[in-house]
């Protein structure tokens, strides 16, 4: 009797508000689906009803917000899964509702507001063109996604039509790449191979100096620069900056693995992240049996490491955030289709993973990237960038790469945002994923 009286105030509304709960689809026989809104007031998910009482589930902006949608037929994904349960709750005036049950009709359902920027989504959508890959966006001192696009997509306002060509084998269109893909993150986890060097040297990684003539060798295993550039005398922020693969190859054979094993780890890899949505678990390990090529390889982000382009935007936020992460989120509040406030989702601290000084000096690290290095597009601009690129070879037996950028950009009057791109089989993040990033800055910093 105690567990009911305690299942039923605590736990009876989490087990409503499950996803999983297919009781929950009762609900629509009383309940006009609810909308789906942006936060700037664009209408991302509706339901029409005919004259004769059909209802049909719209997305006015078809492709371009399918993956954070989602859909409601065949199955649901995206927001449509996660806020079923309160698309399907009316908040009404009771009056209302017993008219309508009087007249036999239904309710109408409440609207989800979600933190997502249609400006943004946009820009960004059209920034990816044709190529497959992400963008994910976010504010470092809220956890609020602004943008989530994932190429290949799909049209939600067609899916039960054209299930078999989007669901079939060979296709990934339903595959949200922004929280589920797994990637090697190339230069861009030169962040975290910085971070740990730091942490061993804090005296001494000022006096640290490479001469670099474009590759290295140890043990047999060569690692060359981008285009087997030959950078000179460097110290470790030049080497950050130029992201020189070869410098940071003899830096990995320095750190303590057990250290760097803790660090990764404290930066989520090998945990399933805080955020409702699917999302894969990045992947990162290393021992004192691996071979030094292996080392050299996780050092500049190859090896066997894996991640997600939420969780570099995450790791990003974190730093622009003085060294806390703040829990990403996407819906904003709940209303009655007339306005009223039901429920609003309130920003969450996660918890602090690096110090304050450890977060000033990588913002210092990734603003010299951004106006001197490899990201050096983003210099000169309305607003000061900070950041890292990333060319990631796929595997050891193709010449596929995939461009990455990683970073936050901070214009005073305005909030900050974090970023993160990935251009599946592109080239160099400097020339595919840069780019990318610079038109959300821009779009957002105008």
């Amino acid at each position: 009797m105690g567990y009911f009286v305690y299942f039923q105030v605590v736990k009876s509304e989490k087990f409503i508000n499950s996803p999983y709960n297919s009781l929950q689809d009762l609900f629509s026989k009383n309940v006009v689906r609810g909308e789906i809104r942006s936060d700037d007031g664009y209408v991302l998910a509706k339901t029409d009803v005919a004259a004769d009482g059909t209802e049909t589930r719209s997305y006015p902006y078809s492709n371009v917000f399918a993956h954070a949608v989602g859909y409601s037929v065949n199955g649901k994904a995206g927001l449509e899964n996660q806020m079923n349960f309160s698309l399907l709750r009316s908040h009404e005036f009771f009056l209302e509702q017993i008219v309508n049950d009087l007249r036999d009709q239904k309710n109408i359902g409440d609207n989800v507001v979600t933190t997502l920027n249609y400006t943004l989504q946009q820009t960004a959508y059209d920034a990816l063109g044709s190529y497959d890959g992400a963008v994910i966006v976010m504010e470092p001192e809220t956890g609020r996604i602004l943008a989530m696009v994932s190429k290949p997509d799909y049209d939600p306002n067609t899916i039960a039509e054209n299930w078999e060509s989007v669901s079939g084998d060979g296709s990934t269109a339903l595959f949200n790449r922004a929280t589920q893909g797994s990637y090697a993150p190339g230069s861009t986890f030169k962040i975290l191979t910085t971070l740990e060097y730091y942490r061993e040297n804090p005296d001494t990684y000022m006096n640290y100096s490479f001469d670099c003539d474009g590759e290295f060798t140890d043990s047999g295993k060569t690692i060359h620069c981008a285009g087997n550039e030959a950078h000179g005398k460097e110290d470790l922020l030049s080497s950050f900056a130029n992201s020189c693969n070869s410098s940071y190859a003899n830096i990995a054979l320095t750190l303590d693995l057990d250290k760097y094993n803790d660090l990764c780890n404290s930066l989520l890899f090998n945990r399933q992240l805080p955020i409702s949505f699917e999302s894969s678990v990045s992947s990162f390990s290393l021992s004192s049996s691996d071979p030094r090529s292996q080392i050299m390889e996780t050092g500049i982000g190859q090896g066997n490491t894996l991640v997600s382009p939420l969780h570099m935007c995450m790791i990003a936020s974190t730093i622009c955030n003085n060294g806390t992460l703040m829990t990403p989120y996407l819906v904003d509040h709940t209303e009655s289709y007339k306005g009223v406030t039901v429920d609003t989702y309130s920003p969450k601290e996660y918890g602090t993973l690096l110090s304050s000084d450890e977060a000033s000096f990588m913002q210092s690290y990734m603003q010299e990237a951004a106006a001197s290095g490899t990201a050096g597009k983003l210099a000169g601009q309305s607003y000061t960038a900070y950041g890292k690129t990333g060319t990631a070879q796929v595997s050891d037996t193709s010449d596929q790469t995939n461009a990455w950028f990683v970073g936050y950009a901070h214009k005073d009057g305005q909030k900050d945002i974090a970023i993160a791109v990935v251009v599946e089989d592109s080239g160099y993040g400097v020339r595919y994923a840069v780019p990318i990033a610079q038109q959300v800055f821009a779009a957002y910093f105008q």
